[in-house]
């Protein structure tokens, strides 16, 4: 019994890092339609949202699979009970990818943009959250998973810098006003992507310790 326990934890840590895999990638292709105006790139990732979802879901029964038909440990449960939490965060995270995907395809067809070096820089900071913090789930790497949950006040910082510039814009500069509260939302989009990456770096650091952050 215990075995077969073992490899469906086994395919449990598999399914969460292709979900992990999905987040990434549709955050990317986010970003990159939005710089390069790619509209059929934004129209096709609002699409692969629907493909995370479906991931989530699969993942859900599994896990209610391991507790309804196992006899999970304190140890199980911990990573049980945090793949069910960090499913949560990365389907929140495609979702926000899919926001901005949406706005990108009406701003692909705007001529002039605001400068977008800290949106930008927002973007980088928010995917090598996601990245490291799968990377700590898959190493079971805590120092990893704590230093991906500290990076939050570094997106929250960026943000503030976002919004005083965007806010600047649209008070001088009426011509792309508009344009710079969609880059206002946007940036708040990615903010939001950093607390999530946070957060699924808060339930590593659970499942691993047991201590919640």
């Amino acid at each position: 019994m215990r075995n077969q326990f073992d490899r469906q934890l086994t395919s449990l840590n598999s399914e969460l890092i292709a979900m992990g895999e999905m987040v990434e990638e549709s955050i990317e292709n986010a970003i990159d339609a939005m710089v390069n105006k790619d509209e059929e790139k934004a129209k096709a990732n609002v699409e692969f949202d629907d493909e995370i979802d479906r991931k989530m879901r699969d993942i859900e029964a599994l896990c209610m699979k391991l507790l309804m038909k196992q006899q999970p440990v304190a140890s199980d449960l911990r990573l049980i009970s945090a793949a069910l939490k960090m499913i949560t965060d990365m389907e929140r995270i495609g979702d926000h990818a899919a926001d901005i995907s949406e706005m990108s395809i009406y701003l692909a067809g705007v001529g002039h943009r605001p400068k977008m070096d800290i949106i930008k820089k927002m973007a980088a900071q928010s995917m090598v959250m996601v990245v490291d913090a799968i990377q700590a789930f898959v190493e079971k790497d805590l120092k990893k998973a704590e230093e991906v949950y500290n990076k939050d006040d570094i997106m929250d910082a960026l943000f503030v810098e976002a919004k005083e510039k965007l806010i600047e814009t649209i008070r001088e500069r009426s011509d792309v006003a508009e344009i710079a509260a969609d880059l206002l939302l946007i940036s708040k989009y990615l903010e939001r992507i950093g607390d999530h990456a946070a957060n699924i770096a808060g339930w590593v650091i659970y499942s691993i310790s047991g201590v919640r952050r």
